[in-house]
């Protein structure tokens, strides 16, 4: 039987619950364990595929195909575990199930109730993560703050779950805010013992807290907070920001957490060290030797979370290549009623992200164009890869009105279109081309290069595909197709022949990119856009290697 780590948060919403589970993970792991991470959603969404990326950010996808929370990116991107379905339970998942066994009978005719028939929903889900598999420590992120009503089944499952399992072998660490009030001058403990309370009042005492502040926490303000909330003095840990999220785990370790959570569960493993993480990884990060300056070119610019994995693939691939990345956000519908070299002139790379609907794709085609004719290194993802598509059948091939059939049904060059399967297809959740699929690439191309790998699997989510009847055409006029999937030959990968590096891809890249082992790609097209920086400025170096600086040049935004 597996150890449990149930987190949850108090106080306010995005005290960064994910980033700690995430970072409790990297921290067991380093002491040679095993473990799965698990996500508990209270919204009643069965996922977030259909929901709008400004209130939930980004979906992330996994190989198996499910839509998941973002948090699962920080998961894989801070462990070594590969995660999937299972790792992700929303309360539309639950009560769809429970419903679907009531109408079979399966209660055999008992009053459905929440407890006890999702509180035990919820508890077979946890242990569902372990099954068939060596895992030696869950982790359960419970999403939500402590106090919300639809959180409230979630922690009696947990309450339940503990019991269960024996108080030796889960453990419950509790994160909230301890604001400083700067009119007072003063941090103040009062919001974390309230939260604590809220949570005693439900039926759990939490073991640990992770205490989210931005100035230092004084031993005699941590032993406050353990008096008052029934805790031992050292289980009391400093949250304190940092500059890059990689710091995290080497925090919480300094901190002793990694230690005080050996002792709750009586785990006989290593001391664990992260003395590559913080070589290979941090100090990079904050010290990087050059720098470049990326354009983003996206529908959700206002909304760092919208795309959480591009951002971060971004800087895996700066800290592979020694350097700090500016990112300049720009808004493509803003493109579209300008100029593109206002925009895009002093920028060493420009990379089109993911998306759906026709609002800002031709400010993403205007941005391709200009990379093009310029010869900047282009990425172009997913709706990236069909806008490249789109505007060199336009530009080079002459194609006045070409589009895709999700654009513009009635274009006469339909070259992006919807697959033969998905055109009968009326719900939108979970219907898409998700999940991992192999692609095959061709010999002297830059993706195989990148990935010194003839045959790769990427995931996807998307709908639609380069239309193979404009194939020959596209490769003939110098766009070549250097990459497709062996089941239907479907497009994955185009390229340019007369351009430095200009690649586009149908899948995510992103999600398979870790700070420790940058994705090819990524960590092709920093380096590609240093050259680029070279030969534009003459330096690729870095402002001092400045972290501050970088981070202060990243809220560039155009918008």
């Amino acid at each position: 039987m597996p150890k449990y780590i149930f987190v949850t948060g108090g106080v306010v919403s995005s005290l960064g619950k994910g980033l700690a589970s995430a970072s409790i993970g990297k921290l067991i792991e380093a002491k040679g364990l095993k473990v799965a991470v698990q996500k508990l959603d209270p919204y009643i969404n069965v996922d977030p595929g259909t929901m709008n990326p400004y209130q939930h950010g980004e979906v992330y996808v996994t190989d198996d195909g499910a839509e998941t929370d973002l948090d699962l990116g920080h998961y894989e991107r801070f462990t070594e575990s590969v995660f999937g379905k299972p790792n992700n339970v929303t309360t539309g998942q639950l009560y769809y199930s429970v419903i679907a066994k009531e109408r079979r009978g399966d209660y055999l005719g008992a009053t459905v109730q929440v407890v006890p028939h999702i509180t035990d929903e919820i508890k077979e889900r946890i242990r569902e993560v372990s099954k068939g598999k060596r895992v030696d420590v869950v982790i359960v992120e419970v999403g939500g703050t402590v106090g919300d009503i639809e959180s409230l089944p979630f922690l009696e499952a947990v309450r339940q779950l503990r019991l269960e399992v024996g108080r030796d072998n889960a453990v419950n660490i509790h994160l909230t805010l301890v604001p400083f009030i700067r009119a007072a001058g003063e941090l103040k403990t009062k919001p974390t013992q309230h939260s604590v309370g809220r949570l005693r009042e439900i039926g759990i005492q939490p073991d640990i807290l992770l205490c989210r502040t931005e100035k230092k926490l004084s031993k005699n303000l941590k032993d406050k907070i353990a008096l008052f909330c029934n805790m031992e003095n050292d289980a009391v840990i400093e949250a304190r920001d940092v500059q890059s999220i990689y710091e995290v785990p080497l925090t919480l370790q300094e901190q002793g957490l990694d230690r005080v959570i050996s002792r709750f569960l009586h785990l006989d493993a290593k001391s664990g060290s992260l003395a590559d993480w913080k070589k290979n990884v941090v100090d990079i990060a904050l010290h990087p030797k050059y720098m470049v300056r990326i354009a983003v070119v996206g529908k959700y610019i206002e909304l760092p979370d919208a795309y959480k994995s591009i951002y971060e693939a971004l800087r895996h691939g700066g800290i592979a290549n020694n350097t700090g990345l500016i990112f300049k956000k720009i808004d493509a519908e803003r493109l579209e009623k300008g100029k593109a070299e206002k925009h895009l002139k002093d920028c060493d790379g420009i990379l089109v992200p993911g998306g759906f609907g026709t609002r800002g794709v031709e400010g993403k085609i205007k941005a391709i164009q200009y990379a093009r004719g310029n010869k900047i290194p282009y990425f172009g993802i997913c709706l990236g890869m069909q806008c490249a598509v789109i505007e060199f059948a336009r530009n080079v091939l002459g194609m006045k009105g070409a589009n895709s059939t999700e654009f513009n049904k009635k274009s006469p060059y339909p070259v992006i279109s919807l697959l033969e399967e998905q055109e009968k297809v009326t719900d939108l959740g979970g219907t898409m081309r998700l999940g991992a699929y192999p692609c095959n690439l061709k010999k002297g191309s830059l993706a195989l290069k990148a990935y010194k790998n003839e045959k790769i699997s990427e995931r996807h989510r998307h709908r639609y595909e380069f239309t193979n009847y404009y194939l020959d055409v596209f490769e003939k006029a110098g766009m070549k197709i250097t990459g497709q999937c062996p089941q239907g030959n479907l497009v994955e990968v185009v390229e340019l022949d007369d351009h430095p590096w200009f690649v586009a891809c149908q899948y995510h890249p992103e999600f398979r990119s870790k700070p420790d082992a940058a994705h090819p790609l990524f960590r092709e097209f920093i380096r590609h856009a240093l050259d680029y920086r070279e030969l534009r400025l003459g330096s690729k170096l870095s402002v001092n290697g400045d972290f501050e600086t970088l981070q202060n040049a990243s809220a560039v935004k155009v918008s």
